[in-house]
């Protein structure tokens, strides 16, 4: 399937890979890819925006939310008789401040790929399948984006979150990935 992606779809999933780096991700979800596709020029970007939304807004929103998605759930450690700000203090009082920061960068630095989640997997996926539907021989940004908006993921809610009317960008999307 990757042979049929275009310079412009190779590129944002080179950079949702960097995104999750920089967020220190364990795996790519949709919201990355919508990072990459958001701050790259691109059919993508151009449907968001004349979809009427803050390109900036989203990224942001997007970047927040996968941070706050790779963070340890206090309630649920709670639930099961861990509570982490006491294990935070022992561990900082042992090895000094961001003890536990610093290791889990150094532990998710050694991997040189990181894998997709269901949901991504599932929306290049369907990217393909927008491209055939639209009669498009190769994948470009505009099928991602469709892809990622065509079923329920991460992506799709964060958009309709950030005020999107989503089957307007589909529209918007799908006029930048017709068949030339």
């Amino acid at each position: 399937m990757f042979e049929r992606f275009t310079k412009d779809a190779r590129s944002a999933v080179v950079d949702a890979q960097m995104v999750a780096r920089s967020a220190h991700s364990d795996q790519i979800d949709s919201r990355h890819l919508l990072v990459a596709l958001a701050e790259s020029e691109g059919p993508a970007r151009t449907a968001l925006s004349d979809g009427g939304l803050d390109v900036a807004d989203v990224v942001t929103r997007a970047r927040a939310s996968i941070e706050a998605g790779d963070a340890l759930d206090p309630g649920a450690l709670a639930a099961v008789g861990i509570d982490l700000d006491e294990v935070t203090r022992r561990t900082e009082a042992t090895f000094g401040k961001g003890a536990l920061t610093r290791a889990g960068r150094i532990l998710r630095g050694r991997r040189k790929h990181i894998p997709f989640t269901a949901d991504a997997k599932k929306s290049l996926e369907l990217s393909l399948r927008e491209a055939i539907r639209l009669g498009s021989k190769e994948i470009n940004g505009g099928h991602l984006l469709l892809g990622l908006t065509r079923a329920e993921s991460p992506a799709r809610n964060l958009l309709s979150d950030a005020g999107a009317d989503v089957e307007r960008v589909r529209r918007l999307a799908e006029g930048t990935g017709k068949a030339a």
